[in-house]
């Protein structure tokens, strides 16, 4: 099962938060999925990197007109030159989304995510309700628990 798993989360994190990124991005490259995110600093640095380290593949969907503003564990950068819109692009371009912790943008990508009918798994995330948003997140405790949900749904 090779998917493109879109991985969300904050541009500005914790040390905490950027080993769990991390590890989400090794168990993605060491299970053969390729990594979209948004391609710069942060939770997308740190998923990148993991991946990286894995022989995996990694796709970041940039919001500025420069490729070479993506993070250095970036394969394929893609521009937009949308600022924040592009936030619609990232799980658009994914099979199904892992949502980390994060700020609006990340929540926006939830939303765009429903939208686009994506799973959508949540680790240390936003408390998104169905009843409230009609959007489905599947809370999970671990990276691998992450990467088993999403491949469970996309069976």
């Amino acid at each position: 099962m090779n998917e493109r798993i879109s991985v969300i989360g904050g541009g500005t994190i914790t040390d905490e938060q950027r080993e769990r990124a991390v590890a989400v991005g090794r168990e993605l490259g060491a299970r053969g999925h390729t990594v979209v995110c948004g391609g710069r600093g942060g939770t997308m640095e740190a998923v990148c990197r993991g991946a990286t380290d894995e022989g995996g593949e990694t796709i970041g969907i940039l919001p500025g007109d420069r490729r070479e503003a993506a993070n250095d564990y970036v394969d394929t950068a893609i521009v937009t030159g949308l600022g924040h819109a592009r936030n619609a692009l990232v799980p658009l371009n994914g099979d199904a989304v892992i949502a980390l912790a994060g700020g609006v943008g990340t929540l926006t990508e939830v939303g765009f995510a429903g939208i686009y009918d994506r799973p959508i798994v949540g680790l240390e995330t936003h408390d998104v309700s169905e009843r409230a948003f009609g959007v489905s997140v599947e809370p999970v405790e671990t990276p691998e628990a992450a990467v088993d949900a999403v491949e469970r749904a996309l069976e």
